[in-house]
């Protein structure tokens, strides 16, 4: 807290020129003795602070002061701009003006080094809004109505407390505490049809690791692609999960669930794959292959 208040004393101070001790107090609701520690402890730090007495009065700082050469070091700065930039990318809350401020007290600029755009091709933004929508929810502590597409075409409406928002395998989740199921729960992003922010508050509460799907323990799915396929083989798998063989064909391992999920994402690879292991997926992937074919036979 203290770390919090000396560093926006010291922008005040470069912003206002000069202020007294009982201006700083009030306008960081402390005692003027507690303001009094605080340039005492800037001036230890080496910042070129000092009081003046009498009727003009007051605490200043150098004239020549900026803080392009003081507490932080050329590194830090454009790492702590670049942080901003970062949170600018996601649409952070009150970021421009920090960073514009930021950028005139270190006498310095940081590139605008990231965009995020969380909209799918051709989306009319509504991914963007989802997101933005529950990250306010989350911050506030507001539940959220959602309806939800979940697994095995199941379609519901739920209501859930926003815990946290998590990138993991090239896609967004929202941690909550579904109040239908009365449990923990993680939800996709993308399969969020329909929300709606309340003002209903809620008590913030951890999302129990134990329950994480990305704490689960899978068995190892081994497959076999064509060279040409590698451009998607590494869209979809580390290169740690790939080996190469001499002519060409890439070997994947991979701890994947094995469920109506695994089964359309190996289909998708058409005959463009070859289940190695486990065995017993060759004939659940032909079966629902050959389902598909009488379906869209000519």
């Amino acid at each position: 807290m203290q770390e919090s208040r000396l560093f926006r004393i010291l922008y005040y101070l470069l912003d206002k020129s000069q202020a007294t001790a009982p201006e700083l107090a009030e306008k960081f609701e402390v005692s003027v003795r507690t303001i009094y520690r605080d340039i005492d402890a800037l001036s230890g730090a080496g910042i070129p602070i000092y009081a003046e007495t009498g009727r003009n009065g007051g605490i200043h700082l150098m004239s020549n002061f900026v803080m392009d050469k003081a507490v932080l070091s050329e590194e830090e700065k454009q790492e702590m701009l670049a942080a901003l930039q970062g949170l600018n990318a996601v649409h952070n809350i009150r970021h421009n003006h920090i960073l514009s401020k930021l950028s005139a007290i270190f006498n310095t600029t940081s590139e605008n080094w990231l965009e995020v755009d969380f909209s799918r091709w051709e989306n009319d933004e509504k991914d963007n809004e989802k997101f933005t929508a529950l990250k306010s929810s989350v911050v506030h502590h507001k539940a959220v109505n959602i309806t939800y597409a979940g697994a095995c075409e199941e379609i519901s409406e739920r209501k859930i407390h926003p815990l946290k928002l998590v990138y993991k395998s090239k896609a967004w989740y929202v941690q909550a505490y579904c109040t239908v199921k009365k449990d923990f729960r993680l939800f996709k992003l993308t399969r969020i049809l329909e929300w709606e922010s309340l003002d209903e508050e809620f008590s913030y509460h951890d999302f129990p690791e134990k329950r994480d799907i990305f704490q689960r323990e899978y068995n190892t799915i081994t497959l076999r692609f064509p060279k040409e396929m590698a451009y998607r083989v590494y869209d979809e798998f580390d290169k740690t999960q790939v080996q190469r063989h001499e002519n060409g064909d890439l070997i994947v391992s991979a701890k994947m669930p094995e469920d109506p999920w695994l089964i359309g994402f190996l289909l998708s690879f058409g005959t463009q794959v070859d289940i190695i292991e486990p065995a017993y997926l060759k004939k659940i992937l032909a079966e629902k292959a050959k389902l598909i074919y009488e379906k869209n036979k000519p």
